[in-house]
């Protein structure tokens, strides 16, 4: 046995001098925690390094900065977390517990000033009285002054634990996808067996762990044969070609349609490789079974926070896995028989075990008598009373569990004390997509319902869960082991502990939540759990509440004296444990953090000098300034090319939804404004879609392909999003309707070729007859055009003769090469958005996000002729219903005439008399669009007045910020070619 290190915080804490079966001792690995060298060995965690190098002392706890050592060996460690690395490699919050250890690492303890042996928040220790559950809340109360110059800026100097990296993160980081038939989450012995039973049935089987090794506890727990069993199943599995096994992945949410995230640690141990560091699955799976496992819970007594004081299954892990001891001298506490283990194994690494407290009255089972037969003391009926020591355990005080606490049975030394307070099946993937959880009584824990899981698409379960995550700790029977009696629940140690005692047992140990703290939610009326989570910040710290849900939820349920069910779970929420962003963005940062979209003709429009404009993800061609040209007379030049002859316009970026299905029809006219069902085949409609608050929120062309087929254009950027609300209302209103829909966007390209001479070019192209009278305004067909598949519509949104031409992407640019080819003698000429923008509102035609912003409905553009009166319903109808969006006096669509040739600015307002109760001028109208028009030779502008229509020949005044102002004369919103006759060409 190696020396141990005498100092007080770290005593007994040290590396055995044998066993380890995940280190190799061959390597030594270097590592510092505050400037201190430290060593270890490959296999290690920073966890097991640490203290095997007589560190138990690591960090400081939330609110109260209590001294905090390590409590687990996994996932659900709640207290030791470090600052790790230096520069740009800087990471705050790391769990040591499952960061393996490199040489080199650097480590930093975090929550303290100026040390970690001294730290002066400790005085809110002393203070407790004065910071009890929600007291930041109840701060709220107070004057304003006291909150903003008090409270406030105190509480947030005092979030948070670590201190955020202030350097980009170098390192890479990439997702990939998969579609499995079966993943198995989970790789112990009953996700191995799970794994292995699918797998001969044929089908393809991924099993996920999240460790570096297989097997789980069986390794640890039952020695030798539990080896024995994984390594059977492993060389089973490995031998399928239908499986595949993944380490170091971690599943962290499981969503609807069995649709699973995991995060795959691939160089996070040498990050200078060159490989990715980490890499996110995306995996769609036909079921998912749930093999996570069950963690062991703490016990509440007074001082089961101490350094020192850990989880029994998590001793023997050290134990076991990397050879260390948290001390020499170990006590254990428990109120089942698994526990004993811990102490078996202490004895058999050569350390002392003092004595077991045993909380059940009766301790008689196989384990109990091996424990016995090697001379430890069992004490049954029995609670520790209170732990001593500060930074670390020097000993214990016991007394009766059924007592109050105030009459010590039993004082005894020790430097570590484990505990076990049973355990809870790891049911988190489970409930994230919905599955229901039963309460064992007899076991004290919650476990799934077979019969209520997750439900896939088909109304299917999409998951099972089993072995220890379905609450079989036995491993049904898959090893020999000693039959165990019932686990008692104890959710307080002892029974009867008085208030005073409550203040000291911990509950949330990374956040300092009491009992104590539970019992004055319950009392200030916070009977919900989810309320009392977020009172006492219960569940809330980095473990997501691993340790301490279950136990703080009993203590809720006798504070309301109700039984546990009753009370029920907090939500469980992915992700099970916490992902980087760098994992979750991957290569989404930097230029691509919006990824740049692009159209098939991009490099065309590149090579020709293009103005570029973003709209949403994309990058459209703005104008086409030729050398030495001003922009503004490119627009000029384009707008008259249409006007007078041909041009096109790179329309791709136009949304595009295929919505199919017997009830496709009657979805439409429920998301649009008018009776698309009524749509002829081979005819297009403009539609307006409304939000459910009756505001317009889209339009386009909607086009009617066959009987059961529509293809839905949206505006520029805003495919996705309408997508997105067409399936919001299927899935969670018309779940039932047979409707397709799909985005096909980026699968065509579209280009507009405009203007009195764009039939010319088109038949010049041939293929098609595009004649007025096969193919009329609104109508489109399908044929070949200059040798390319395509689909040619009638419509115009500059007033011109206009077709639209949408091909596959990859004939696109071709397309595009061909008309401009066969048209250059006609002058044919490519034009950009802004030319588009100003044709339009020539025409007076509104455009999404100009004309509207959320408050305008379509009666207010003058859009009344696009809300049919044949049907009953459509979304938004009954909002605009309502008086005031049906009053006359609501803002509308209008046009503007400058009174001396000058440019309205855009977004001007115009003024009324009077002012508002702010001293502002009132105001009556606003100006949306305003554009310098080339085919008029004058500004033209679009607004929105109140009771506009009704008010034209008036003259409005709108102030400029330099104490001038514009008049303008209220007109007709169509300022050329009202008739249409021009686009009826």
């Amino acid at each position: 046995m190696s020396d141990k290190v005498n100092n007080r915080n770290t005593r007994g804490a040290h590396r055995l001098p044998g066993g380890g079966r995940l280190i190799d001792r061959r390597h030594v690995l270097t590592l510092s925690f505050n400037g201190r060298p430290l060593t270890g060995y490959r296999g290690d965690t920073l966890a097991s390094a640490l203290i095997g190098s007589g560190q138990m002392l690591m960090g400081r706890s939330f609110k109260y900065h209590r001294p905090r050592g390590p409590l687990a060996s996994g996932a659900e460690e709640p207290n030791a977390l470090v600052g790790l690395g230096v520069g740009p490699r800087f990471e705050p919050n790391q769990r040591v517990t499952t960061t393996a250890l490199r040489d080199g690492m650097q480590l930093f303890s975090q929550n303290h000033w100026p040390t970690l042996e001294f730290d002066v928040g400790a005085i809110n220790a002393r203070l407790y009285r004065f910071l009890p559950a929600g007291f930041y809340y109840k701060t709220f109360i107070h004057p304003r002054f006291a909150w903003k110059h008090v409270f406030e800026p105190v509480i947030r100097r005092s979030a948070g634990l670590g201190r955020p990296p202030v350097s980009p993160d170098p390192d890479h980081y990439e997702q990939a996808y998969d579609f499995v038939d079966t993943v198995v989450v989970g790789g112990g012995v009953a996700g191995l067996d799970a794994a292995a039973k699918v797998a001969r049935q044929g089908g393809r089987v991924l099993v996920l762990e999240q460790n570096d090794w297989w097997g789980g506890r069986a390794p640890v727990d039952q020695g030798e044969a539990g080896a024995q069993v994984v390594e059977a199943l492993l060389a089973e599995l490995q031998g399928m070609a239908n499986v595949t096994l993944r380490r170091n992945t971690m599943a962290t949410g499981l969503y609807d349609h069995g649709y699973l995230l995991a995060a795959e640690r691939i160089a996070d141990h040498d990050p200078d490789s060159g490989l990715p560091r980490q890499r996110l699955w995306r995996i769609r799976a036909g079921h998912v079974i749930t093999a996570t496992g069950a963690l062991e819970r703490p016990l509440a007594f007074v001082g089961n926070d101490v350094p020192g004081v850990m989880l029994a299954s998590a001793v023997r892990d050290y134990l076991v896995n990397w050879g260390v001891a948290p001390g020499a001298r170990i006590a254990v506490v428990t109120n089942n028989d698994d526990a004993y283990r811990t102490a078996l194994a202490a004895l058999d690494a050569g350390l002392e075990v003092p004595v077991v407290v045993d909380a059940r009255p009766n301790a008689s089972g196989a384990l109990p008598e091996m424990l016995r037969a090697r001379g430890v003391t069992v004490l049954t009926g029995s609670a520790v009373a209170g732990v001593r020591g500060g930074k670390g355990v020097t000993g214990i005080t016991i007394c009766a569990q059924d007592g109050d606490g105030k009459t010590i049975t039993q004082t005894l030394e020790c430097d570590a004390l484990a505990m076990s307070g049973g355990w809870s099946p790891v049911v988190h993937l489970w409930s994230h997509c919905g599955g229901k959880l039963n309460w064992d009584e007899t076991a004290a824990m919650f476990v799934p319902d077979p019969a209520r899981p997750p439900l896939g698409a088909d109304g299917r379960g999409m998951a099972s869960a089993v072995g220890a995550a379905a609450g079989d700790l036995a491993l049904a029977g898959l090893i020999a082991q000693p039959d165990e009696q019932p686990t008692m629940p104890v959710w307080v140690m002892p029974a009867r502990a008085p208030v005073k005692s409550r203040f000291k047992m911990w509950l949330d140990f990374q956040n300092d939540v009491k009992v104590s703290d539970v019992e004055l939610a319950a009392r200030e009326g916070y009977a919900s759990v989810e309320h009392t989570k977020r009172y006492t910040t219960l569940g809330m710290a980095t473990d997501q509440g691993k340790t301490s849900n279950i136990n703080g939820l009993a203590i809720l349920s006798q504070s309301l004296n109700q039984p546990i069910p009753a009370t029920g779970t907090t939500t469980f929420r992915p992700p099970y444990t916490p992902l980087t962003f760098g994992t979750i963005a991957a290569d989404a940062r930097g230029d691509v953090f919006q990824p740049l979209r692009k159209t098939p003709m991009d490099a065309w429009h590149t090579e020709h000098g293009v103005k570029w404009e973003p709209v949403g993800h994309w990058r459209r061609p703005y104008a086409y300034p030729a050398r030495g040209e001003a922009v503004h007379d490119a627009v000029a030049r384009e707008i008259g090319a249409v006007r007078g002859g041909v041009g096109t316009l790179d329309a791709s970026t136009l949304g595009k939804i295929l919505v199919k299905g017997p009830d496709a029809g009657r979805f439409l006219d429920m998301i649009y404004t008018g009776l698309v069902s009524g749509i002829p085949v081979g005819k297009c409609r403009y539609g307006l879609m409304c939000s459910e608050n009756g505001f317009l929120m889209d339009d386009g062309v909607v086009v009617r392909l066959s009987e059961d087929s529509w293809l839905c254009h949206t505006t520029t950027g805003g495919a996705e999003r309408i997508h997105a609300h067409m399936e919001d209302w299927l899935q969670c209103e018309w779940w039932d309707w047979k409707v397709y829909t799909a985005n096909l966007t980026e699968q065509f390209a579209q280009i507009a070729i405009a203007g009195p001479k764009a039939r010319e070019v088109l038949e010049r192209l041939g293929g098609m007859d595009v004649s007025a009278e096969t193919l009329p305004h609104m109508g489109w067909a399908e044929g070949m055009l200059a040798g390319v598949p395509a689909r040619i519509y009638r419509i115009s949104f500059s007033g011109e003769l206009s077709f639209e031409i949408a091909v596959p992407a990859r004939q696109g640019l071709a397309l595009w090469n061909k008309i401009h080819e066969v048209g250059a003698d006609l002058g044919v000429t490519p034009y950009g958005t802004e030319a588009m923008h100003v044709m339009r509102a020539e025409k007076g035609f509104i455009m999404i996000g100009d004309e509207t912003d959320g408050t305008v409905i379509p009666q207010d553009l003058g859009l009344n002729w696009a809300i049919s009166k044949k049907k009953a319903d459509y979304i938004g109808k009954r909002a605009q219903e309502r008086s005031f969006m049906a009053s006359p006096e609501r803002w509308r669509l209008v046009g503007l005439e400058s009174m001396d040739a000058r440019m309205i600015p855009d977004g001007a307002y115009a003024v009324a008399d009077g002012h508002n109760a702010n001293g502002q001028r009132n105001t009556q109208g606003r100006v949306t669009s305003t554009y310098h028009s080339p085919t008029l030779g004058r500004p033209i502008a679009m607004g929105l007045v109140r009771r506009g229509p009704e008010r034209i020949g008036e003259v409005l005044e709108f102030p400029q910020p330099n104490g001038e102002s514009v008049r303008a004369r209220i007109v007709d919103p169509v300022f050329y070619d009202k008739e249409g006759t021009r686009a009826n060409g």
